[in-house]
């Protein structure tokens, strides 16, 4: 294992930070929610309008790497993973799981006005895809209608496992199967890796090292706007970039982050500030704060308040 899971568990512990106030789009209701709280964090109250589960938990986007994690450990070898992985998105996910049985629940609501969120997890729709394609039997199983951070979620903790990139995109594309997911799922990890190898500024040092990359040329030239941008207030800049969970949007909200941010607890509680898809961008911001600083760069009490850090806390220790 050339990293370690302890940059995983930074996605962990991200996630479920901003979880209670997922998907709040509205900037006055937001402002409303966090009003004179002195920690925003781990809110007690379940403030997300489509879904409420218990706070501690967290969203689909890392519950899909908590699946690659969980398959990780039951492999006898990486020819396995994807296989195993596979099998447990049906189990985690599919039919006879909570998150299908809302999915069920959802097709009511449609019907209806929407008055107050479900019980239980939200299903992503790159993840509704890869079960209907898991279960007929396509080789590459991925979503193709949306380009979201399902691809990188799921690949991050196979990443700090096995670096070889034919093994990493085919597990980004079992998942998120579009270019746009790939590619911006493969800059957050070079990206991370960067911080992780003790780089000097590894946001412009990827843009200098994939300057003539026509693979990155859209990364690229989207993160040169934000670059140019970086100086400006965040929220502003998340809602001027997309505040929702698609590429290339989540990604350059969460740049943002990084670059106006000095560790791991101001820049969390930054892109929550920001709202809309906070979970998508706590992920790769909370990955990339414990590359770059290390695992002393989480909040101990934050660890405590997150459900699944207890079984990541076992594999590391």
């Amino acid at each position: 294992m050339s990293l370690d899971y302890h940059i995983f568990l930074g996605a962990t512990v991200a996630d479920a930070a901003a979880r209670p106030l997922h998907w709040v789009y509205d900037p006055k209701k937001l402002n409303f929610f966090i009003k004179n709280k002195k920690d925003i964090t781990f809110l007690k109250k379940n403030r997300c309008p489509f879904y409420n589960i218990k706070t501690g938990n967290v969203s689909g986007y890392n519950d899909v790497g908590q699946v690659m994690f969980k398959s990780l450990i039951e492999a006898k070898n990486q020819f396995e993973v994807l296989k195993i992985f596979k099998k447990n998105i049906l189990k985690n996910f599919g039919p006879g799981s909570k998150y299908w049985k809302n999915l069920n629940l959802r097709k009511k609501y449609k019907k209806i006005k929407w008055t107050k969120p479900m019980t239980g997890p939200w299903i992503h729709q790159n993840i509704m895809e890869t079960i209907n394609n898991i279960k007929s039997k396509k080789n590459i199983t991925g979503g193709k209608k949306v380009n979201e951070s399902d691809g990188f979620c799921a690949v991050l903790p196979y990443f700090l496992y096995d670096q070889k990139i034919s093994n990493i995109k085919k597990v980004i594309k079992s998942v998120a199967n579009t270019k746009i997911s790939e590619q911006y799922a493969l800059a957050k990890l070079e990206i991370i890796k960067l911080a992780a190898d003790g780089t000097k500024d590894p946001v412009r040092s990827f843009v200098k090292k994939n300057n003539s990359n026509k693979y990155f040329k859209d990364v690229v030239l989207n993160l040169k706007k934000i670059i140019r941008d970086a100086k400006k207030p965040h929220i502003q800049t998340v809602k001027k970039y997309g505040k929702a969970c698609s590429y290339p949007g989540t990604f350059l909200g969460s740049i943002h982050a990084i670059l106006n941010s000095k560790n791991y607890k101001s820049a969390i509680i930054k892109l929550i500030k920001a709202g809309g898809c906070n979970c998508s961008r706590a992920n790769f911001v909370g990955a990339y704060f414990v590359a770059l600083n290390g695992l002393k760069d989480i909040p101990i009490n934050w660890i405590k308040k997150t459900i699944p850090a207890r079984k990541i806390l076992k594999v590391i220790s």
